[in-house]
């Protein structure tokens, strides 16, 4: 599998470099020649250049790419490498910011096949969308983090706050919500939670319980 990893900052350089210790075919592209010399420095394929410019695209492998990542600083810079991915066929995923409003976000949305937020989980996220796995796809990652879905009940404490506004540990991530009998999917910051509602964390083992009662409650 061949994958384009765009930006090579704290997010992608992890990315690139949990794909390519996976075995996958990873090259980088960043515009910034300290970047560039680190990511070589990885021994990871480097181009050199403007993911913006579809030549640059072209000479990272876009024509038999099976995957890109906009995951660059520059939301705008990501949604521009995204849609030059989509005219070549191969998976996009899209970094963005979490103060994105509703209208840009679905237009993001319709113009990628996924967005994240590295902001709630880093590069686990990134490789999980670039890979197009499901949620139990990022477990992998470390032996510490654990995957967990709950359900809020009436008397949870998160019930009608945003999810933006949900205090959780430094070493918790929430990674995706869904109404009851809906598909999970990443939240806006603006969504409010619900009864019912499904909340999909990354967390340490070891701050697990305290995640879930800071979700549900306590018993």
């Amino acid at each position: 599998m061949q994958i384009i990893v765009v930006g090579y900052g704290r997010v992608g350089s992890r990315t690139a470099r949990v794909l390519g210790e996976e075995g996958y075919d990873v090259v980088v592209v960043d515009n910034d020649h300290l970047k560039a010399e680190r990511a070589r420095e990885q021994g990871l394929t480097v181009v050199e250049g403007d993911a913006t410019d579809e030549e640059t695209l072209l000479e990272a492998g876009i024509e038999t790419a099976d995957a890109l990542g906009g995951i660059t600083g520059d939301v705008e810079d990501n949604h521009r490498i995204c849609r030059i991915g989509s005219e070549y066929g191969c998976r996009t995923v899209m970094r963005i910011s979490e103060d994105v409003s509703t209208d840009v976000y679905e237009t993001y949305v319709a113009d990628c096949d996924e967005v994240i937020y590295p902001q709630r989980l880093g590069a686990a996220g990134a490789k999980t969308a670039l890979l197009g796995g499901s949620l139990n796809a990022i477990g992998d990652l470390t032996e510490q983090l654990q995957l967990t879905v709950v359900t809020v009940d009436h008397e949870s404490p998160v019930v009608g706050n945003r999810i933006s506004t949900i205090e959780l540990p430094d070493t918790a991530r929430l990674y995706a919500h869904g109404r009851e009998s809906e598909p999970m999917t990443i939240p806006l910051p603006t969504t409010t939670v619900e009864a019912g509602d499904r909340l999909a964390l990354v967390t340490e083992q070891e701050t697990l319980d305290e995640v879930e009662t800071r979700l549900l409650g306590a018993e």
